[in-house]
């Protein structure tokens, strides 16, 4: 098939959303399907639209669905859509209605969709591999620990660097921070931590070898963000089986399941200090939160997401999805 992939992130960008495109585009291709990575809907001859986020992407997939009527349309959900833009009027929920199929991120994102698109939705994990993942954990004295996320205000950038300020001076522990900068006041306040706390590192945007590489030799990765739709660098974790302290929210709950233990209340600068001080005291702790992160690879398999893939486009190639919700076809008449 000819695949049109939508997205309003170039493919050439570190962000989460540049990484998702860039492996969707070579999983279709492994597939047998020719690709093409727009922001907008260009002239072609496309059987299927695939579009990464629903809101920002909305008018490309109004113009898809007026230029090739009855061609299928599928639309990848990310965080800032379920747990934000949803709420902020109907341009998601339109998208939706006139899509053929919905993908969610993690599974625990389908309880947010009402029963009538919930039917024709499916979770599809995203998928990482770890180049020579680090086995055990703990081989110095010292606490390493990761935070890898782009200094927006949905990535709660400096929770961790607030929880070191909690932990005494004697203890061990090393934080580095990897992330783009899209805010001068973030560049500022990051340089302010960096000044007053000599245990914080922030080593700005990195190519994705070093980042992957300070990922797989860190003891401890944080994710505090206050929203994810199932992000990139908790598989990339999961993958390396790099424990992970994360804040308390679907986008992660969905990937490391309800009774993962190294979880935090979004903003909770205490109980993050809490973690990090049982991490660096207790071993045996930490080597078991890393044996559950081990125990979710299968979850982010290469292999079980390109599987799922391919059921997903051969079913909207078939009208099942529409025929199942009814959903796609509405919105076309």
């Amino acid at each position: 098939m000819n695949l049109l992939l939508v997205s309003p992130v170039s493919p050439r960008s570190r962000t989460g959303n540049g990484v998702t495109v860039r492996r969707y585009a070579a999983i279709f291709r492994t597939l047998g399907h020719r690709v093409r990575i727009a922001s907008e809907c260009p002239d072609g001859t496309w059987d299927v639209l695939v579009a990464l986020h629903a809101r920002k992407s909305a008018r490309a997939i109004r113009t898809f669905a007026r230029r090739y009527p009855g061609r299928p349309i599928v639309v990848v959900l990310t965080g800032t859509d379920l747990y934000r833009d949803a709420a902020r009027g109907r341009t998601v929920w339109r998208v939706l209605e006139r899509a053929d199929a919905v993908v969610t991120l993690q599974p625990r994102a389908l309880r947010r969709l009402p029963p009538s698109l919930r039917r024709k939705a499916v979770a599809i994990v995203q998928s990482a591999s770890c180049p020579r993942p680090v086995p055990g954990v703990r081989n110095g004295d010292t606490l390493r620990v990761c935070v890898i996320g782009h200094l927006r205000r949905e990535k709660d950038p400096f929770r961790t660097a607030y929880a070191l300020r909690l932990l005494p001076r004697r203890f061990a522990i090393e934080v580095v921070h990897i992330g783009g900068i899209l805010d001068p006041a973030y560049e500022r306040r990051a340089d302010a931590i960096t000044t007053r706390e000599p245990r914080y590192r922030f080593l700005g945007d990195v190519p994705r070898t070093r980042a992957l590489r300070v990922l797989r030799t860190s003891d401890v990765m944080v994710l505090a963000s206050r929203m994810e739709g199932g992000a990139n660098v908790l598989s990339e974790a999961i993958a390396c089986g790099t424990p992970v302290f994360a804040s308390r929210i679907d986008g992660n709950v969905g990937i490391l399941g309800a009774r993962y233990p190294g979880y935090f209340d979004v903003g909770d600068t205490a109980a993050l200090a809490r973690l990090l001080r049982r991490a660096y005291e207790d071993r045996d702790f930490l080597a078991d939160v890393r044996r559950r992160i081990v125990a979710r690879r299968p979850l982010v398999s290469p292999k079980r997401e390109r599987a799922s893939w391919r059921r997903l486009l051969a079913a909207v190639a078939n009208g099942v999805t529409k025929r199942a919700s009814g959903a796609g076809a509405r919105a076309r008449r």
